[in-house]
This record gives structure tokens, sequence and C-alpha cells, in this order.
């Protein structure tokens, strides 16, 4: 049994072939490139995915996809990720590529926590909670060992949890606690800041740049964390409050900061929740499954479906 797994990210495309055991036979990565329009991102996945095949046909496809999708139809509803992409009918695409192979997609928010739960660090966990922290904010819930997805199957969507900003604006977690969000924070922080900075000497201020700043010990890079890490907190305390997960998984790019992200944010976990009931041993775990994750997720998914 060979099953072909598509990873479709806002910056990075990825395709891989998995045996029976999940153990992967072959794995091809470039970037996404959306900027340059549907037709050419879906070439782009084409030709990833054949790069992993060699033309021959898989047993079954997993896709994970960004944004806002009807699982059960295999379709993009939109996406911030690959802006003009509205309603693409990709499962379908994708299978009438690979001679009519059964093709599944899902939220990448929702392939995550499949793959910790099933094969990583939220194995057994209930509820599991599995939030990825990157360019933006994705996530998605395991209860009772099943996948939730709300009555229509968009639950759930942890990054778009509405907060009150600095100026009392509405904004979405992702808009202030994602790799974007550093970013921009710095780059509005930079206008006003009196002090010397690395930030002023990088090439571009993004969430990468103040990482780097913040683990030399920059003064501004650390405050933009420590924003960040407000809300992160109040965004888990509010899933604390409405679950009351037994693990909360935590992976993408940002969590490479470690504990200059993660201390301050358990420090407002600690003082916002109800009660310490809600914290149970190993609550925060960091995500064991690496860039793969959403390969992983894509397949174990695909497989349940096609009950292969």
């Amino acid at each position: 049994m060979k099953a072909l797994a598509i990873d479709l990210g806002g910056t990075r495309l990825r395709a891989a072939l998995y045996d029976e055991n999940y153990q992967q036979i072959a794995r091809a990565e470039t970037r996404t490139l959306p900027e340059e329009g549907k037709e050419r991102v879906l070439e782009r996945i084409m030709q990833t995915a054949h790069e992993v095949t060699h033309g021959v046909r898989p047993d079954v496809i997993g896709m994970s996809t960004p944004g806002p999708m009807d699982a059960e139809r295999g379709v993009i509803l939109h996406s911030f990720a690959l802006p003009g992409w509205q309603d693409v009918p990709l499962a379908q695409i994708v299978s009438d590529a690979f001679g009519g192979a059964p093709t599944f997609a899902q939220n990448d928010g929702n392939v995550g926590p499949i793959a910790e739960y099933r094969l990583g660090a939220g194995r057994g966990a209930n509820p599991m909670i599995y939030l990825t922290i990157s360019t933006w904010i994705g996530g998605g819930i395991i209860i009772d060992g099943e996948l939730f997805t709300g009555w229509n199957g968009h639950a759930a969507e942890p990054g778009h949890m509405q907060f009150l900003d600095h100026e009392g604006k509405p904004r979405r977690l992702e808009e202030l606690a994602s790799g974007t969000a550093l970013g921009w924070s710095a780059q509005r922080r930079l206008k006003t800041w009196q002090g010397d900075t690395l930030l002023r000497e990088a090439p571009e201020v993004t969430g990468a740049a103040v990482g780097a700043a913040a683990a030399r010990g920059d003064a501004l890079a650390l405050e933009v964390i420590q924003e960040a890490a407000q809300y992160l907190g109040l965004g888990i305390v509010n899933l604390l409050h409405l679950f009351s997960p037994q693990a909360i998984v935590m992976g993408g790019s940002v969590m490479q900061l470690g504990d200059l992200l993660l201390a301050p944010t358990r420090a407002v976990i600690e003082a916002r929740v109800l009660d310490n009931s809600f914290l149970p041993p190993n609550l925060i775990r960091m995500a064991s499954l690496g860039d793969d994750v959403c390969l992983l997720g894509a397949v174990v998914n695909a497989r349940d479906r096609a009950g292969v």
C-alpha cells in the first residue's frame, strides 16, 4: 500500500510517499509562491507530487490545505494564505491527475492534531488540542479519539479567536501572536523606539528577525515577544475553560523561540486560569513530528476515510 501526502502551505509546498506503516519512502519540497496565481500553484503541486510517485498511481492521496474548506468534498472555500483561491475543488483536481486515486483534503490545522494524537506527542490525551504557530495560527481538537469539526466541518479555528489590541481594535489571535504578528509588531514599534536595537540592521523585519534579535537579548525584540505571549496565554486560557484538555500540543516555526515565548505564556496562563484543576501534569507539550506533521496527518486522515 502506497499513500501520497501533499502539504500545501502559504509558504512551502511538500509532498511525500508513505508505506502502510507510515514510513516515508520519498519526499520533495519547494516554495508555494501563491503570488504567481492559482494555476501556477496547481502546476507546482502536480510537479512536486510526481517527483515522489515517479508516475505510479498511489492507492490513496491525503492533502493538507490552508484556510476554511469543505472537507467532505475536498473544496477550498477561501484562504488568507492563498489569495484568489475560492471554491477550488482541489481533491478532485488532484485525483484526476493521478488516475482517479481516492483523494481526501483537510485543513492543515486539523491534520496536525490527527498526526500528533495518533503518532506523536499527544498520543492518548483526551481531549487534546493542537496549536501550530507559524506564519499564522492554526489548530484542531481531538475529543474521545475523534477530530472535532463542529456541525459543518469548519471547527476548530483557534487562530481566529478575537481580542482587542493595544488600540482597542478587534483582532484575530493570529494577528497578535503568530510569526507574521511578531514582524508587524516590531515594525510598528520601531517607528517610536528610542533605544538601540538589532532590528534596525535587519534586511527585513520579520518574525524570524525578531526571534534572532531576542536570542541575543535585544530589548525591543523581547518586548515584542512578551506582548505576543500575553495574547497567546489568554488564548490558551480560553481553550482551557472551554475544553479542559489533558494536553495542548504546540508546533510551528514560532515555537523555536522556546522559553522566550513559553515562559511568559505560562505565566499568563497561571495568572488567569479559573482554577489549578484546569492544569493537568504535562499540559503543554512540544509537537514531536516536526515539519512533516501535516504530511503524516494527511495520510492518516486519508487512510481512515478510505478505509485502507
